[in-house]
């Protein structure tokens, strides 16, 4: 999604018209082409690149705002003169193309893409991935609320009603658990680290660090606590790069939601009912049941181990998942 695009809301068709199939899953056909995804699959991926894989809505955009400083060692100057989009592009849009040959090395790139949908040069390099989890309730009013507002993305209906579309896959890349699994089982070891939107709003110092390490960027003390300041969720509220104030209102409509809503843990609690609850908890547990990953309380990701992270299902209660 780029200012220069002028959407109008899209209608709904099998996946909703405002979606684009590719592979098993599908994106938006307003931010995507089939050009771009050929781009993206063709793509040659360098062994110093780094990704930031996420599902939507669990923390991509703070990602853009965090790799150029933890790469470039704390200089402010891309995150407030360069555009998210062009800075950390996602490899999947059609900004890619456009911008590519402007990214210093080592590139920074972002993707929604599951595992399996990578490019094939992506697997046979050494670049690494940071996978960005987040509780899926709180991914689904996040995106609830996105969908009101972006131009590019069918009318979300009542909250019940995009429930049942989440839960189905029939949203932007598909599952949230299909896509979770998809790099859970990857197997690309010490190139993943996996990290929580959970862990980087309670500290975010802390988990600066484990990138930081992770990446080999070896970050002193004070750079830690400079960037954590301009990575804070109201410092990129007040940027113009990276909340997407620069716009037009037909692509991203603000009056009806801003795109930097709230930046918290635990907003679903004040959206799902008990039924919508027990509902959703249910069939997340199900499909995660042949899965490694586990939800507990009050850290909803916990146990690290070497490049991965595990993750319980026992007792899921309304703390959990």
């Amino acid at each position: 999604m780029f200012p220069n695009q002028l959407p109008s809301k899209p209608k709904t068709g099998k996946y909703g018209e405002a979606y684009l199939p590719f592979g098993f899953t599908c994106t938006s056909a307003k931010a995507h082409t089939t050009e771009s995804l050929e781009y993206a699959q063709n793509f040659c991926v360098e062994d110093t690149d780094v990704f930031a894989i996420t599902y939507p809505k669990s923390g991509t955009i703070w990602m853009q705002e965090i790799l150029p400083l933890v790469l470039n060692g704390g200089d402010l100057t891309p995150i407030h003169t360069i555009p998210n989009w062009e800075r950390v592009p996602w490899l999947e849009e059609k900004q890619l193309a456009r911008v590519v040959d402007k990214l210093a090395s080592p590139r920074a790139l972002v993707s929604h893409l599951p595992y399996s949908l990578m490019p094939p040069s992506f697997c046979t390099s050494k670049a690494k991935v940071i996978y960005v989890m987040r509780n899926p309730k709180d991914i689904m009013v996040s995106s609830y609320y996105f969908h009101q507002m972006a131009g590019c993305l069918e009318d979300p209906g009542t909250f019940e009603e995009f429930m049942d579309k989440f839960l189905e896959g029939k949203v932007m890349f598909g599952k949230w658990t299909d896509h979770v699994k998809s790099w859970r089982n990857s197997e690309l070891g010490d190139r993943i680290m996996y990290i929580t939107y959970e862990e980087m709003v309670e500290d975010l110092p802390a988990s600066l660090r484990h990138i930081s390490d992770f990446l080999g960027c070896n970050l002193t003390e004070e750079v830690i606590q400079k960037i954590a300041e301009h990575c804070s969720f109201k410092s990129m509220q007040n940027n113009n790069m990276s909340n997407f104030s620069l716009m037009p209102k037909v692509c991203m409509d603000s009056d009806k939601s801003p795109f930097l809503r709230k930046g918290i843990a635990g907003d679903w609690k004040n959206h799902f009912s008990s039924e919508q609850l027990a509902r959703f908890t249910s069939v997340i547990s199900k499909e995660l049941e042949d899965c490694s990953l586990v939800l507990r309380s009050p850290q909803l990701w916990t146990k690290r181990r070497k490049g991965s992270v595990q993750l319980e299902l026992s007792a899921i209660g309304n703390q959990q998942i």
